[in-house]
């Protein structure tokens, strides 16, 4: 299990990478869109501390922090947004469509959750003791398929935990006018249990991953993990319609100004300087690389 300066450093290096990302991307060097996970950094290190390494996990178009926590290389990762050949998928999936070891990115929202149902389905029938983590945010229950999905893992006894990041938008719609009910409710609905919790602190959000995964794993069935937090970037680049109080507000709340305090002056500030030489070497190096060859070049 990750120690405090780990889980730091894990959400620092997500920070930093979202950070040069959204710059790099003003100035036309990265292809397609990218969505910012800041904001949103300790679940990604707080559920990747509690997961094995084997397990499998498909994310979504908010992919980058869920990698990097995942144990992905920022410079792989930057090529890829680069359209570099060294990028993750040689530069062809950008940033929401990314492959690496048992880690699977789509920018589907509601497409994703029955192939991770399906991957946990694979995980039973193979006997692995592996799960599915399937990453989906609010907007994402609008979906029918959510629930086509959620019915089958509950009937099937599938081996997936159902991540939900309720980051209190979808895209620019805020949740009170999209959802009825509860995110908790729809879970009960299919005798699937659910762990819920509103906070952004790492160690909390990993003591409720660990109880959501150990049950998946020792039960062989499905799981929802619910995590209330909220993003500080825009929903895609800038198309942010939140008034900035609204931002200013959750300040408080960042997931790094919430865990810094248990770390002495000193390791954070070796630990800033760490992620800050491995995000520059990690652009920079993956800006000077060259580009897929065309078929007719080769």
């Amino acid at each position: 299990m990750l120690d405090n300066q780990s889980l730091y450093k894990t959400m620092l290096r997500i920070r930093r990478f979202e950070e040069r990302a959204l710059a790099e991307f003003s100035t036309g060097k990265l292809f397609g869109t990218t969505h910012a996970y800041i904001g949103q950094e300790a679940d990604a290190a707080g559920i990747f501390a509690a997961a094995d390494p084997g397990d499998v996990v498909f994310s979504n178009h908010r992919c980058h922090g869920h990698f990097i926590a995942y144990g992905g290389d920022p410079y792989r990762l930057a090529a890829e947004l680069m359209g570099k050949a060294t990028g993750l998928v040689g530069g062809r999936g950008g940033s929401q469509h990314i492959q690496w070891r048992n880690f699977y990115s789509n920018g589907i929202q509601g497409g994703i959750v029955p192939v991770a149902a399906g991957m946990a389905l694979a995980e039973k029938v193979q006997n692995t003791g592996k799960v599915a983590l399937v990453f989906t945010g609010d907007g994402t229950l609008g979906e029918g398929v959510f629930y086509e999905s959620l019915n089958i893992a509950s009937l099937w006894k599938l081996p997936v935990v159902f991540v939900v990041e309720n980051n209190r938008y979808a895209q620019t719609t805020p949740v009170e006018l999209a959802l009825s009910g509860s995110i908790c409710g729809r879970f009960a609905a299919f005798d699937i249990p659910a762990w819920e919790r509103d906070t952004t602190d790492v160690l909390e959000v990993r003591a409720a991953a660990a109880e959501a995964v150990g049950y998946a794993r020792a039960q062989t069935g499905p799981v929802g993990l619910i995590l209330r937090t909220y993003r500080f970037a825009a929903h895609s680049k800038g198309d942010d319609v939140r008034a900035p109080s609204e931002i200013a507000a959750f300040k408080d709340k960042d997931p790094l100004t919430v865990h810094a305090p248990r770390l002495g002056d000193d390791e954070r500030a070796r630990i800033e300087a760490e992620v800050a030489a491995e995000i520059e070497e990690a652009f920079t190096r993956a800006a000077s690389d060259p580009f897929p060859m065309m078929k007719d070049e080769k």
